[in-house]
């Protein structure tokens, strides 16, 4: 998996300003209602992706394509609510927003096991584990989200520590819900560090 979030040499206070003030009615609303309904088609593509897989061992390309865009359209949304970009996220699933680069490589072939397994006993070994780490790791994001806020509005910067936590928690969340999706066979790390396997 490719993620990573490019970060602003600088950062608008009026910016940061109306979004917080207003940002929930033309950011947060809309893109939210429009994720929700091209969302309720991603379940179905997923359900049915399990199915296929599970008889074939292949996903679909164009619906595994249909995956991705869902993520780096979500992840456009995200970046923009935690501060981490100025720029309004575009919509639909073919936007570009350069400040984002997010992939997956397609799977020629997937386990059938491991998909059986997966949707068995995937509780236990993953969303469990993973949901309790990031919950703590989400309350910090939280805290640093806020303090951030005011760093951006008295210095018009975003701390580079504070910055890569929280990019670090939404690729810890995205290797998360890939793995979750089927997208990819490997087990997601307990860390939001870019490894170099994401690179190669």
């Amino acid at each position: 998996m490719r993620f990573k979030i490019h970060q602003q040499d600088t950062y608008s206070r009026g910016q940061l300003l109306i979004r917080s003030l207003f940002g929930w009615f033309y950011i947060l609303i809309p893109h939210t209602i429009l994720l929700a309904i091209f969302g309720l088609w991603m379940g179905i593509l997923h359900f049915l992706s399990f199915w296929v897989i599970l008889f074939t061992g292949t996903f679909p390309r164009s619906w595994f394509d249909y995956h991705v865009k869902m993520i780096r359209w979500d992840l456009r949304l995200q970046a923009v609510i935690f501060n981490l970009s100025d720029e309004y996220p575009p919509f639909g699933l073919d936007a570009e927003f350069p400040q984002i680069e997010f992939d997956v490589e397609y799977p020629e072939n997937i386990s059938r096991g491991d998909v059986l397994v997966r949707a068995l006993f995937g509780i236990f070994y993953i969303a469990l584990p993973h949901a309790f780490l990031l919950l703590f790791r989400m309350i910090a994001t939280q805290i640093l989200v806020f303090f951030s806020w005011w760093a951006v509005l008295f210095t018009g910067e975003f701390p580079r520590s504070w910055f890569d936590f929280i990019v670090g928690t939404l690729r810890w969340s995205t290797r998360l819900n890939c793995y979750l999706y089927l997208m990819t066979h490997e087990y997601p790390p307990f860390t939001g560090r870019e490894l170099a396997s994401d690179n190669a």
